[in-house]
């Protein structure tokens, strides 16, 4: 059977299997010849169960070449189209790139990875703890997830961080901070550890955290619509739903920007997937370096959370949810494999785990 009329059956299928009436399916984008029938499958299966206005922009990497699907949920219909170049809040997989600025300073401004942040601070952290910078990158600083003078119960629940700046992370730190482990013992997952090292390596280089993005990273490897500034691809920007299909807020991070609050497209991301074969580049090999053992089945590199694979390999990966979006990222440096799935549905919904399933299992298919 030709593959595309092969694709058209098969998702009117899928749709009468789910319930729906049966859809309309759009001719006009045909998918790369690359997608096979069993990718088609699990992608659309995963897709089936999502809300109405979902839209799901996928980026497969299978030996340096590069291949994208874009799919969209309209009234019960599944559309193929191009989202390669769509933007949407990466969350958390921001963390990635956070650590990365660091890997860069570690390698080329004469910072060291067991430099005490207190070194860079204008003031004493509470109680005079000591947390090294591989502490924050790596989750193992004892910091919390968020800071308990962020009261998710007093802010506007569609923007929680959009009000939380420098002056009230200053008084979290040097008065109210307590650490749940001693520093460098065990892997606690923080945001604002993270986060906070965003802001210090902003301090230390006297500029913006976009600014470092935009100089150290974005400019070298091409990504030419990755942001912080949400105004700045607003035109391509895809808006975040709930489950109930209702568009909802984007999310400002404000100071804790470094946990969180990249803008990105597929097609930027595959880029920074590919930079990661290169066996050469210093910065990337480094945030890959493996610093802390969180079970037999995961290690902690700097920002990547490093999965062992029975084959003598590792997958670095890295997810994200922010309240309007969900998204992974895997990377096979030694097959030079990557998965990358962005979708405009929020890290809340009872759907979500949708997203994390179709990039873990497109990595599979990879691998064979």
């Amino acid at each position: 059977m030709n593959h595309y009329l092969w694709i058209i059956l098969h998702l009117t299928f899928l749709i009468n299997l789910t319930g729906q009436s049966k859809p309309n399916v759009d001719q006009s984008l045909t998918p790369d010849p690359f997608f096979s029938s069993q990718t088609i499958d699990l992608i659309f299966e995963k897709a089936a169960q999502l809300p109405e206005d979902t839209q799901v922009s996928i980026g497969l990497v299978k030996n340096d070449s590069v291949h994208y699907l874009g799919i969209r949920r309209i009234k019960d219909t599944l559309l193929m189209c191009d989202l390669s170049k769509a933007i949407f809040e990466i969350g958390s997989i921001t963390k990635v790139f956070t650590s990365t600025l660091l890997a860069e300073f570690v390698l080329n401004n004469g910072l060291h990875l067991n430099d005490n942040i207190n070194d860079y601070l204008p003031f004493e952290l509470n109680k005079d703890q000591r947390i090294a910078f591989i502490q924050l990158a790596n989750h193992t600083s004892g910091l919390p997830r968020m800071p308990t003078n962020l009261d998710l119960s007093k802010v506007n629940p569609n923007n929680p961080y959009e009000s939380y700046g420098e002056e009230e992370l200053t008084l979290y730190l040097s008065g109210q901070m307590e650490l749940s482990t001693p520093p460098g013992k065990k892997y606690v997952y923080s945001n604002l550890g993270v986060g906070l090292m965003g802001y210090l390596l902003s301090s230390v280089a006297h500029t913006s955290y976009e600014n470092l993005l935009q100089t150290k990273i974005f400019n070298k490897y091409g990504m030419v619509h990755s942001t912080t500034i949400q105004g700045k691809v607003q035109d391509q920007l895809i808006r975040g739903i709930n489950d109930q299909s209702e568009i909802v807020s984007n999310w400002d991070m404000n100071v804790l920007q470094g946990a969180g609050g990249i803008l990105s497209s597929v097609e930027d991301l595959t880029k920074f997937a590919r930079a990661q074969f290169d066996t050469e580049n210093k910065a990337l090999a480094l945030t890959r370096t493996s610093t802390h053992q969180v079970s037999d089945q995961m290690r902690q590199g700097l920002g990547w959370g490093i999965l062992i694979r029975k084959e003598d390999s590792a997958w670095y990966w890295h997810n994200g949810g922010t309240g309007g979006y969900t998204s992974s990222m895997i990377v096979d440096v030694k097959n030079r494999n990557s998965v990358v799935v962005l979708s405009n549905l929020s890290a809340f919904s009872k759907r979500t785990d949708a997203i994390g399933e179709l990039s873990h299992e497109l990595m599979v298919l990879l691998s064979k």
